[in-house]
């Protein structure tokens, strides 16, 4: 049995993610568009100045009426809000469960009137009591769905990816305002040959529709297709968001309408990871959509057949997406300043000295993510070696995926709250030694960015490697050798991480040195000609045509 002292953790730092997690991005894999029969979802926790540690909460059983403390009612009250706990609860390592049950979220607002402030739940709390007590994907769902109507939701519009080892589900769900229990939902299944993704924004429209409501969970179900609360057109209509058939009805309309900042900085997200996996001249017709020109296209496909298999190096691979190559290319104008980087210092929205209205992208690679990880759940291996995170503690761009499997029984200890501490610079933090090499890198992307990509490439090759031999053991121990053999390797694979990412923090400040560059071989500096990188050409062109003829040399060559 738990501590109480165990729970009140278990609140602070499921509060300590939640609060800043308001701009992430998932992506998601059907088994049959994945490369090796994988289900995959992947997710960003955005947010500036907060670190997202890895959790692990042990499997056990509670005794009866045992009680957890959720967190507190109004900060004048003093109410403590507790939950009864499950006779069982199943281990979690990051936000999947031992079963390979996995969710992650993405937060879009929508009706704020919606917010209830007396519900006890979080969604970051729903998201961690229904891993703990879910077997599958749909159990998942109706947990949470059990759960906000017994105590109530506090947050406001959110979509849950909610997967397992067979399928995928996308959830949208909202609250019912101040006094209502309860929330509206849509869950939709993912076609297991399809790819779909989040960003912030509302996506599911119309859905399939049931007769009734299941006399057993109260909800209703479309088999195989649809799941959603009974009650979420009527409630839509009773709250003036809804008029007209019931299968007309549109989620996305009633509870999270789109506005042109919806669609720019959030499915231009979606729109940019559908490019990478299907026609690129077919997906470059909904630029109009991105430009807010609604009258010619009001949405993205909610999903799409990718145009060949999707690996988990490819989703790694867009989770690090700045649009490049795009319309949207964030390296290719005078933006991008002399080292064309794809990242910017600004607010989203500012404005130029004329009081003219401005804004910059919003890629999925970002530099304020507090965490990324791409997570993959796998039939055919045992539960703890078939689900893996890959997980690291910073901007997707500028780190390597480390895998974590699902069976470990300890979080390594780069990875552990107590070892990332915002306000403290450690260099057994994983946070801090990600975030010290990208803050390097910033400044001068264009010159630094291939040491970066070297270091980043000879892990994960080393990773993708060594973890065929590591599951082919794994599989044939017991499941108690098992629980210690990949938390060692788990281990041993973050450690490998954090040395080499102090050797490449160390190469880059050596290597750059006042801004010139030495020739550098294997990670280490070599003798050699030392050379000057050169601005970026839309730089150069701009500081020419903004300065005339001042720095037009005499001397032609």
């Amino acid at each position: 049995m738990k501590t109480a002292s165990f729970w009140v953790s278990l609140a602070a730092a499921a509060l300590l993610v939640s609060t800043p997690a308001d701009a992430c991005t998932n992506l998601i894999v059907g088994k049959k568009a994945s490369a090796d029969g994988s289900v995959m979802v992947t997710y960003n926790c955005d947010g500036f100045g907060f670190a997202s540690p890895l959790s692990y909460y042990a499997p056990g059983r509670h005794a009866a009426g045992e009680m957890i403390l959720v967190g507190r009612g109004r900060p004048d009250s003093g109410e403590q809000r507790y939950v009864a706990q499950a006779d069982y609860t199943y281990g979690v390592v990051g936000l999947m469960n031992e079963n390979q049950v996995t969710i992650v979220e993405t937060t879009w607002d929508g009706r704020r009137e919606l917010r209830n402030p007396e519900g006890y739940l979080d969604y970051f709390t729903l998201m961690r009591l229904a891993l703990q007590r879910s077997t599958t994907a749909r159990e998942a769902i109706a947990v949470m769905d059990r759960l906000v109507q017994e105590y109530g939701y506090n947050a406001t519009g959110e979509s849950f990816a909610v997967a397992d080892k067979d399928e995928a589900w996308i959830m949208e769900l909202i609250g019912k305002g101040p006094g209502r229990k309860g929330a509206v939902w849509v869950a939709l299944r993912v076609p297991d040959d399809a790819v779909c993704a989040y960003a912030n924004a509302s996506r599911i429209q119309q859905f399939p529709q049931a007769k009734k409501a299941d006399k057993k969970l109260g909800f209703c179900i479309v088999p195989d297709t649809c799941m959603y609360s009974a009650d979420v057109i009527s409630f839509a209509r009773e709250m003036g968001y809804f008029e007209g058939k019931d299968a007309d009805f549109s989620f996305r309309e009633a509870y999270g309408p789109l506005d042109w900042s919806a669609i720019r900085y959030c499915e231009a997200r979606v729109w940019s990871f559908f490019r990478h996996h299907y026609d690129t001249a077919v997906m470059d017709g909904y630029l109009p959509f991105l430009n807010g020109h609604t009258e010619e296209c009001d949405h993205l496909p909610l999903w799409i057949t990718p145009d060949k298999p999707v690996s988990v190096r490819d989703l790694m691979n867009d989770m690090r997406d700045h649009y490049e190559g795009t319309a949207l290319d964030m390296t290719a104008d005078v933006s991008a300043g002399p080292w064309a980087s794809p990242y910017r210092n600004q607010p989203v929205n500012f404005k130029a000295s004329d009081g003219t209205a401005m804004f910059r992208e919003r890629p999925i690679g970002c530099q304020q993510s507090g965490m990324t990880m791409v997570c993959q759940m796998r039939s055919w291996l045992p539960d703890a070696v078939g689900g893996v995170t890959y997980f690291n503690m910073d901007d997707a761009s500028m780190v390597a995926y480390v895998p974590v499997y699902c069976g470990i029984n300890r979080v390594p200890a780069p990875f552990r709250r107590e070892n990332n501490n915002i306000r403290e610079f450690s260099t057994g933090s994983a946070f801090w030694m990600c975030n010290f090499v990208a803050n390097m890198v910033y400044p001068r992307y264009s010159a630094m960015i291939g040491d970066l990509r070297e270091a980043q490439t000879e892990l994960e090759d080393f990773y993708a490697e060594d973890q065929k031999e590591v599951e082919q053991r794994a599989a044939q121990l017991t499941p108690g050798e098992r629980t210690e053999y990949l938390t060692a390797r788990t281990e041993a694979y973050t450690d490998r991480m954090m040395k080499r990412w102090d050797k490449l923090a160390r190469l880059l400040i050596v290597k750059h040195n006042d801004q010139i560059m030495q020739p550098s071989e294997e990670g280490v500096v070599v003798a050699g000609r030392r050379s000057s990188p050169a601005y970026a050409p839309a730089f150069i062109d701009a500081v020419k045509d903004r300065t005339g003829g001042r720095y037009v040399s005499p001397v032609t060559e």
